[in-house]
């Protein structure tokens, strides 16, 4: 089967694929999944790449197999990963923990790493050959939970691809199976982590009662106007400096806003800001950015009732900051800068809580991506230290940039130049008549011309 990167074709061979089940047995019981799990929102599928280098001392051992070895005895921990999902009632989620395994895929393909791109960094144009869709598994219910594929290259490295149900894990919780997976492989009895189910920490209460605006589940009014077609988007992956971060961070005022934003809060009021005046809506049509907040290492103001060590369901929510275009276009960049910060500021137990009961009133509705911009920052996420014995991967994290959602969407990962100099990538998708604009928009707050990772080396971390 053919595979295309911009300027390469390629062959990928894969077996057939086959259903990797816990190396021993583990209980056979109904498992409840949160309310957190439980959203219309995280009912997809979430596909993440690793891309390894030939490794000297390595020689002789198949990834496929090791891999292959490590997932069964990491099953045995993480048990209700081999089962599959059923609607109990009233349509709430539950994992029926069969142990029926995973979906896996033994492949080899006759390309060298270096050649699958450069950056290494994603969309991947070659995804759908490194992560074969099998019929049928892309369902919620009644289907695999995880699919992985290992795909062995002609240079001695090897390319590992995995799909997650989102119901089951959120990014954090993935990256902690995939810890346990390597620590196996490298020859670990067991986890260092213990997995957590404990999902009743985050179900609706009984009556629910939601003490939080949740801006991210206004219901739409109208279509966003800020596009008018999407059949001409352009992807840049822009690179920031530490010098372009202090740079950016002196525009703001006042100083207690200077000193107390975070890196995060400082890009991402800058993008939206900028992103903004490039798309050009009305005046008065409301503009949100939704900021993905983890909640875990986060207590309630008593000081108690926190996410447990260990725990891998979805633990994060997506609060807002809105504003009208014509303000976030006329103000200060402090101005988007403070609304950013006060919407993360806002999460702690009870927020999450508080999504909970929302989530269960109103009957899971859908978030709402209309005028709105998303941004996560996952350069702490330890996806690029998964190391199964040969070493970290030259890149771990997100096979694409947001999927369907690429063009409302973008992340933070931390990356290392040709010099040596560390950096932020950030994706982002505009329509092209945009996209040149927020350059420009950029360019003036920057004092230089923007600069794409495209001239950069390969990332250093990433989710």
């Amino acid at each position: 089967m053919a595979g295309l990167t911009a300027a390469l074709k390629f062959t990928v061979r894969r077996r057939p694929a086959e259903l990797v089940a816990p190396a021993a047995p583990t209980p056979r019981e109904l498992k409840l999944l949160s309310d957190i799990d439980d959203q219309e929102s995280v009912r997809l599928h979430v596909p993440a790449i690793l891309l390894y280098r030939r490794n000297e001392a390595m020689v002789g051992r198949d990834p496929v197999q090791v891999i292959r070895d490590a997932v069964a005895r990491a099953l045995v921990h993480y048990y209700p990963l081999a089962g599959r999902l059923r609607e109990v009632d009233g349509g709430k989620l539950a994992v029926d923990c069969t142990g029926e395994g995973v979906l896996f895929i033994e492949a080899d393909a006759d390309v060298r790493l270096e050649h699958l791109g450069e950056p290494l960094l994603p969309p991947f144009p070659c995804l759908q050959e490194l992560l074969f869709d099998v019929p049928g598994s892309f369902a919620i219910v009644d289907a695999p939970l995880m699919l992985f594929q290992v795909t062995r290259l002609a240079c001695g490295g090897f390319v590992l691809a995995v799909r997650v149900n989102h119901t089951m894990a959120d990014g954090l919780g993935m990256v902690q199976f995939g810890a346990a997976v390597a620590e196996l492989a490298r020859g670990a009895l067991a986890p260092t982590v213990r997995p957590v189910w404990d999902r009743e920490l985050l179900m609706a209460r009984d009556p629910p009662l939601p003490s939080f605006a949740h801006r991210e589940y206004d219901e739409a009014q109208g279509t966003d106007d800020t596009v008018t077609s999407l059949d001409d988007l352009v992807h840049r992956c822009l690179f920031f400096t530490p010098r372009d971060v202090a740079a950016l961070r002196d525009l703001v005022d006042p100083p207690q806003l200077r000193a107390s934003a975070t890196t995060f809060d400082v890009l991402a009021g800058c993008l939206w800001k900028c992103r903004t005046v490039a798309l050009a809506p009305d005046a008065n049509a409301e503009m949100r950015m939704m900021c993905a907040v983890n909640v875990r290492g986060i207590r309630t103001a008593r000081g108690g009732g926190g996410i447990p060590r260990g725990y891998y369901g979805n633990a994060a929510v997506g609060p807002v900051a809105v504003s009208t275009a014509g303000a976030l276009c006329a103000n200060p960049l402090g101005y988007a800068i403070e609304l950013v910060k006060k919407a993360k500021e806002e999460v702690d137990m009870e927020y999450i809580r508080s999504v909970a009961d929302l989530v269960v009133l109103r009957g899971r509705p859908p978030v709402s991506f209309v005028r709105t911009y998303v941004v996560s920052d996952v350069r702490k996420a330890p996806a690029a230290r998964l190391d199964f014995g040969w070493g970290r991967p030259v890149y771990g994290g997100p096979a694409e940039v947001g999927g369907d959602l690429a063009w409302v969407a973008s992340y933070f990962v931390s990356v290392t130049d040709a010099r040596g100099e560390e950096g932020i990538a950030v994706p982002v998708c505009l329509p092209r008549p945009a996209m040149e604009r927020f350059a420009e928009e950029m360019g003036k707050l920057l004092q230089r011309p923007l600069v794409d990772v495209a001239v950069r080396q390969q990332p250093r971390s990433a989710l």
